[in-house]
């Protein structure tokens, strides 16, 4: 009992609460990514859409900063490969309660919950790769910036700069993986890859430099004082 007791007290309270967060928005982001939301008209950029998953996907960032602000880049780094456990186990599950369990008789949603929450084999090996290299290099960019120079005492500029990074990564993996080769079902030419990641690419940048900077210190300021209680 004893062992167990100190066992549990050298776990931080900031990282306990950040691992438990981490993995549901792990399994929440895939699960808002089927809407489509606008982001409103922009003057230069125009009409600006993004799949709703990237709100929780920024979290994932900011906490990921967060940790390796906090706790280090290893428990950071740690905390994203743990972070491919709910994403899988969340995958079997929803494709087995899709395939294998059958719905109640009574129940007629079957063919939209299979349309919004299925996906291919091939579009969840882009997400756990683009989640594995994005989540990855995003910590080791906001590492390597507090090492040293003038970025080193600016918060909120190692998080952005290593958000922005991370997203155009994120995006261009994502897009290529599940798209390339896909033909167009009204032109049978492939799809435009480079349009596809354009306007992404532009949505998660203003995305990422609205919520970043503020969120980061946020997410730092609850750590330190989880940790102080």
């Amino acid at each position: 009992m004893q062992s167990q007791s100190t066992s549990s007290s050298n776990i931080p309270l900031s990282l306990f609460a950040g691992a438990l967060l981490y993995g549901g928005l792990c399994v929440l982001a895939g699960v808002l990514g089927t809407k489509i939301a606008s982001l409103g008209h922009w003057p230069v950029l125009g009409d600006l859409a993004v799949e709703s998953g990237i709100f929780a996907f920024l979290l994932l960032v900011v906490l990921g900063s967060a940790t390796a602000e906090l706790h280090g880049p290893q428990t950071a780094n740690r905390l994203v490969r743990f972070g491919f456990v709910p994403l899988i186990v969340s995958m079997i599950l929803l494709v087995t309660v899709i395939n294998v369990v059958p719905p109640a008789p009574f129940w007629h949603d079957q063919d939209a919950f299979a349309r919004l929450l299925g996906q291919g084999a091939r579009m969840q090996l882009a997400g756990l790769v683009s989640y594995g290299t994005s989540q990855t290099l995003n910590v080791a960019v906001f590492s390597r910036l507090a090492a040293g120079g003038r970025t080193s005492q600016l918060l909120w500029l190692r998080a952005w700069i290593a958000s922005m990074l991370s997203q155009v990564v994120d995006t261009v993996i994502f897009i290529t993986i599940s798209f390339y080769g896909v033909l167009d079902s009204a032109t049978g030419h492939p799809l435009p890859l480079g349009a596809l990641m354009t306007g992404q690419i532009i949505s998660k940048l203003t995305l990422s430099t609205i919520m970043v900077p503020p969120l980061i210190y946020v997410f730092v300021a609850l750590g330190r004082w989880l940790d102080r209680r």
